[in-house]
């Protein structure tokens, strides 16, 4: 089974979404993709997703949506923290399921994106983290030198963005530990491999230890911080997607 690329009207112009499904009453997830911020790249990160969605819309019978935000999979846009928050946003609006309400699952940064998501939107009924921080002061100590890596990145173009600080900012708003509080009763499932070389293990515990609501921690044994193609890491959402049905 696969899906198919589909474009719709993002709040910055064109957001490609690439949706996986079984059926038409399937329950909804929404994954957020993690910031490629390798120098050199192009911003291109659609083509490993499509195969992650169709494996996961297969294994758990679930409809699969994974947008590319701003900067990323050529959708239109500059990355922002602000900007990405807007079009998963724009996403559930387009693509709920039969209750009207999804899921949403975030690797890397991405995973910070989707808990600040749902902390502000309640038909976000569930969030699974997978290498996520749970602290994003590092990332902001320096904006101009993380502008220009994003920029080398091709995840923002040239002139961007205009006010630097004010751009770094709000990913420090982003807050994922104040996030996660903000669940509630909500699950959430946070993954993370014992040999990520980007995180430590504490940023796994903090996130399921600041949870008011129902928890689960995984550490996946020798794994590192790319958890998208771990198919235990993979298994390990799947079956976290199962017990919420």
């Amino acid at each position: 089974m696969s899906g198919a690329w589909i474009t719709i009207e993002g709040p910055a112009g064109a957001l490609r979404v690439y949706a996986a499904t079984r059926g038409p009453l399937a329950p909804v997830l929404v994954i957020c993709p993690e910031l490629p911020i390798v120098e050199g790249g192009t911003g291109d990160v659609g083509p490993g997703y499509e195969t992650l969605a169709d494996r996961l819309a297969q294994e758990s019978g679930w409809r699969v949506v994974s947008p590319m935000p701003r900067g990323v999979g050529g959708s239109a846009g500059d990355f922002s923290a602000s900007g990405w928050l807007a079009d998963l946003a724009r996403v559930l609006d387009h693509d709920l399921g039969a209750d009207g309400a999804a899921w949403a699952a975030g690797f890397g940064f991405g995973g910070a994106v989707a808990l600040r998501l749902a902390a502000g939107d309640e038909r976000v009924r569930g969030v699974a983290c997978l290498g996520t921080p749970a602290d994003l002061s590092g990332w902001v100590a320096d904006p101009l030198r993380l502008a220009e890596r994003c920029r080398r990145a091709g995840v923002i173009g040239a002139g961007f963005p205009p006010d630097p600080a004010a751009w770094a900012g709000e990913l420090a708003d982003l807050m994922p530990v104040n996030a996660v509080m903000a669940l509630s009763s909500r699950p959430l499932l946070v993954v993370q491999g014992t040999d990520d070389a980007v995180l430590t293990s504490a940023a796994a515990h903090t996130l399921v230890d600041a949870a008011p609501g129902r928890s689960e921690l995984r550490m996946v044994p020798g794994a590192g911080h790319g958890l998208r193609a771990d198919p235990r890491a993979v298994a390990t959402l799947v079956g976290w997607l199962e017990r919420q049905r």
